[in-house]
């Protein structure tokens, strides 16, 4: 299997290595994610991914949202070696990342995933972003651990909000002043040079535009149909 040497990580993969080239962001988080917070991973990948490669742990919860919202523009970092799929049930995302985007291991060949395994995979994650947004996390969690990776390489990190006695651990990590609060998505992508422009289409033209093509569009919230019109949330 093919390898490459990234700081003192020696990596293999299977994808796309260009994508090693453009600027990088961690999304990680629970794998039993809210709804709320699925729907706002899935929402900032999208936007983010317009500049930004997206990297994530191929989990269940927020790192499928990530990976599935950035695809292909996404690098998938396995807690096993990329012969042994994991989870299974992110089989059909993870083998179209390997195909279109990026999967990265430390791991050669018949390496099962272990307890450690996640943790050094989370390091991992970190040390290829530029920075890192946590959109849930319960405070005794891996991704809390992705956090204490975060501080010791010096990557700043960013959470979504969330009502009291939710994601207690990024509850924590905002009061603490110890990550900066995503409080306006569009605000927050638009400090990273990422510019979206808001249009507005009747109806008739947007479906002579993109057809059936629209009503996918509006269940990726990627715009809106409201009284006729069809309202842009991203430049498309």
């Amino acid at each position: 299997m093919n390898s490459i040497k990234i700081d003192e990580f020696k990596l293999f993969y299977k994808g796309n290595l260009e994508l090693l080239n453009k600027p990088k962001v961690a999304i990680v988080g629970s794998r039993k994610a809210s709804k709320y917070t699925k729907e706002i991973t899935f929402l900032l990948a999208k936007k983010l991914s317009k500049k930004f490669t997206i990297i994530s742990g191929g989990a269940l919860g927020v790192d499928t949202e990530a990976h599935k919202s950035a695809f292909p523009n996404t690098i998938f970092v396995s807690p096993s070696s990329l012969d042994i799929i994991y989870p299974k049930s992110n089989e059909n995302l993870i083998k179209n990342i390997y195909k279109e985007g990026l999967g990265l291991s430390e791991y050669e060949k018949n390496y099962k995933p272990y307890k450690f395994t996640f943790l050094q995979r989370n390091r991992i994650i970190i040390k290829l972003a530029d920075f890192v947004i946590i959109t849930e996390a319960d405070i005794n969690s891996g991704t809390m651990r992705s956090f204490e990776w975060a501080k010791k390489f010096g990557k700043k990190v960013y959470v979504i909000p969330h009502r009291l006695n939710e994601s207690k651990g990024t509850q924590y990590l905002a009061k603490e002043n110890l990550a900066e609060v995503i409080w306006d998505i569009d605000k927050f992508c638009k400090s990273l040079g990422i510019n979206e422009e808001n249009r507005v289409l009747t109806l008739q033209e947007a479906l002579k535009k993109y057809g059936d093509k629209l009503y996918e569009m509006e269940i990726l919230k990627e715009v809106e149909i409201k009284n006729g019109k069809v309202y842009f949330n991203s430049s498309i």
